[in-house]
């Protein structure tokens, strides 16, 4: 008998369950006698069926959509990006390639001072840092006074790049927080922002306000005072124009003539009258060793008033400072200065450059002054300093009178503690005492904290 072609499978299934319903199909038809080849017939009928029902199914389920993948469990959200680097230029106006940079630190210090000669006064500079000039003379024991203050803090911004031939150029701005009261120290404790730097250089030329020429910032004693070894220290900030070459250095400086008013009598004068800049030259060696600098100024000195006073000479002075390092745990740091009518680069101006006398002609002051400094350091977070300073003037007494300062001088120490590499937390204590030339003197005993983070 011919049959139709059916699936191999779909043969197989028909035959296993044609085999299965075989018994109930013979056991239903049992009471009528039926032929076995009709009986035969009977069943391949129902096989063929069944074969081609699962035919249709496979049929179904071949052209039957392949069911989608089950979707992976979902991964852990991502961590977020960490952040870029700005990729465009945040000093927008600056020579191509310009690297900008910000700094500073926070300080905030407590200082005690005892005067025995007289109070110093509570607006006055000299209750947050060493003014020689300032300790009272003369005057009752007033007691101990205590100031604190965050004034000295600063921040500068810096601008560096270099030309097509490779001459570096470069713009600083450095400003602390020691201006004129704004508010009340009972009350808000608000400063004005004051400018301490604010150059620009271009290979070996450098303008704007920097430290003098005649100052040598390296050889600063590591002190929680301001300045620190004040009596013997030359400190001016000024105008310039400076041409570096090598181990020199010359400077046109600002000029200003200070002069004390005959036999003291009236405060002392800021001429401004000076028509020619102060001439400072620098020559400076550096080693493992250290270094050691000589500096000399050569200006004009100058006042004149509307009421006849006109009258002009000459100052200069020499001065060699430096840093000799004695070990890996100690240097010695030191300066001496003298001259003739230069006594306001030393000491924050502790006398005036020259004095007028009874005829309104100038006399310049003569002057010397010197410090040395010892730094320790006991461990990578623990540091100390001794140092002393001291400067004299000789007046003539006919003209500045007996009350003028003829000598000053202080002794300090310090030991400095890091806790982290970027903050420090430091205690020192002067003792500072001020001559006059009458031969009375006053002292200061002064207790001075701080804690400064540098950013």
């Amino acid at each position: 008998m011919h049959r139709n072609h059916v699936h191999p499978l779909a043969r197989a299934t028909g035959l296993m369950l044609a085999a299965a319903l075989a018994p109930a199909a013979l056991h239903a038809q049992a009471p009528a006698a039926v032929p076995s080849t009709e009986r035969e017939q009977a069943l391949e009928a129902r096989v063929a069926t069944l074969e081609r029902m699962v035919s249709e199914l496979i049929a179904q389920q071949a052209a039957a959509p392949t069911p989608a993948a089950a979707p992976a469990p979902s991964a852990a959200p991502a961590a977020p990006a960490a952040p870029t680097i700005q990729t465009t230029p945040i000093n927008t106006a600056g020579w191509p390639g310009t690297r900008f940079s910000f700094g500073g630190f926070i300080k905030m210090e407590g200082v005690a001072t005892n005067t025995d000669g007289g109070e110093i006064p509570d607006a006055s500079n000299a209750r947050l840092l060493y003014v020689p000039s300032a300790t009272p003379v003369g005057g009752p024991d007033e007691g101990m006074d205590l100031d604190a203050t965050a004034q000295f803090s600063r921040f500068w911004f810096s601008s560096d790049a270099a030309t097509e031939s490779g001459t570096p150029l470069r713009g600083y701005l450095e400003f602390d927080l020691f201006g004129s009261a704004l508010g009340a120290e009972a009350t808000t404790n608000t400063y004005g922002v004051t400018v301490r730097h604010a150059w620009a250089s271009w290979g070996p030329w450098m303008v704007g306000q920097n430290w003098s020429n005649f100052q040598d910032p390296a050889s600063l004693v590591d002190t929680i005072d301001l300045i620190g070894a004040t009596d013997g220290t030359v400190f001016v900030r000024q105008a310039q124009l400076r041409y570096t070459s090598g181990a020199w250095a010359f400077a046109l400086e600002n000029p200003e003539t200070t002069v004390g008013n005959f036999r003291g009598n009236g405060a002392r004068i800021s001429s401004d009258d000076n028509r020619l800049p102060d001439l400072t030259a620098r020559w400076t060696r550096r080693g493992d060793w250290g270094h050691l600098s000589l500096a000399g100024v050569l200006r004009e000195l100058r006042h004149e008033t509307t009421t006849g006073i006109d009258d002009a000479g000459a100052g200069y002075g020499l001065s060699l400072t430096g840093r000799r390092v004695i070990n890996a745990s100690n240097d010695l740091r030191f300066g001496v200065t003298a001259g003739r009518g230069i006594s306001r680069y030393v000491g924050l101006g502790i006398a005036p450059d020259v004095l007028l006398d009874a005829g309104n002609r100038l006399e310049a002051v003569d002057m010397m002054a010197g410090f040395a400094g010892l730094r320790h350091v006991f461990n990578p977070k623990l540091r100390g300093n001794f140092y002393g300073s001291l400067a004299t003037f000789d007046n003539d007494v006919a003209l500045s009178g007996a009350g003028a300062t003829e000598k000053v001088g202080s002794i300090a120490a310090n030991l400095v503690y890091s806790p982290l590499p970027r903050v420090d937390v430091g205690f020192e204590g002067r003792l500072g005492r001020r001559w006059l030339e009458n031969g009375t003197e006053g002292d200061l005993a002064r207790l001075h904290f701080h804690v400064r983070y540098n950013f």
